[in-house]
């Protein structure tokens, strides 16, 4: 690594590894937005005061969210390198990071989706069930969308959250900056490599939360 000239390093290194991080992070961010949306709407018509009250079912979705979220992401990526080399033919690489990436993010979002989907007016539920709306209608025209601004916060939290998740999982093979600054920095006494990697996970991170907040502000 000493050989190699910034330009060198940054083309050879930070470039490639950058693009791992970013394909990985956008993968996981769209697909556990949408398990979750599915985990929250279910949470959401079958708690006690919901659409389809179904406490047994409640209870059960609960305690496999909490389940999952009790598990730090080390460990639950380890065990699940039977099932992630089953589903994706390779317990390393970007599709290896991708899944346990969204087996503990998707809950995490559905959690938080359906905190905000609580928070909904009832009053505003009632009125349109008055007027003859479907629990469909119900669903995606009043209480996603009164939720809207909360959902963008969410995102936002969970983007940063799995950006984090990334360099861990870059640790164990995925590649990617995280395995930068492991490999080519912590391991190779080179303080430089690593504190310049993390330099660029601290800009990232402020990208996305000033995005966000943009959003927030606009939509609430």
């Amino acid at each position: 690594m000493d050989r190699l000239s910034l330009s060198e390093y940054i083309q050879k290194i930070i470039f490639p590894a950058f693009g791992i991080t970013m394909e990985v992070l956008f993968f996981t961010v769209i697909i556990s937005t949408i398990i979750g949306f599915i985990i929250a709407i279910i949470l959401d018509i079958t708690r006690s005061d919901g659409m389809y009250p179904n406490k047994i079912f409640f209870n059960i979705m609960d305690t496999i969210i909490n389940l999952i979220r009790s598990f730090p992401f080390v460990i639950l990526m380890v065990s699940l390198i039977p099932l992630t080399r089953f589903i994706t033919g390779s317990s390393i690489g970007v599709k290896a990071a991708i899944f346990p990436l969204c087996v503990t993010m998707s809950p995490y979002m559905g959690r938080l989706f359906q905190s905000h989907m609580e928070q909904v007016s009832k009053e505003t539920i009632e009125a349109a069930r008055s007027f003859g709306a479907s629990p469909a209608q119900i669903i995606w025209h009043i209480t996603l969308v009164e939720a809207v601004p909360g959902i963008c916060s969410v995102i936002c939290f969970a983007t940063i959250a799995a950006l984090n998740a990334t360099t861990i999982a870059g640790m164990v093979g995925a590649g990617g900056l995280g395995n930068v600054a492991i490999r080519y920095g912590y391991q190779n006494f080179n303080d430089k490599i690593m504190y310049s990697t993390v330099a660029i996970l601290i800009v990232l991170v402020q990208i996305i939360q000033f995005i966000g907040n943009r959003i927030y502000n606009k939509l609430k």
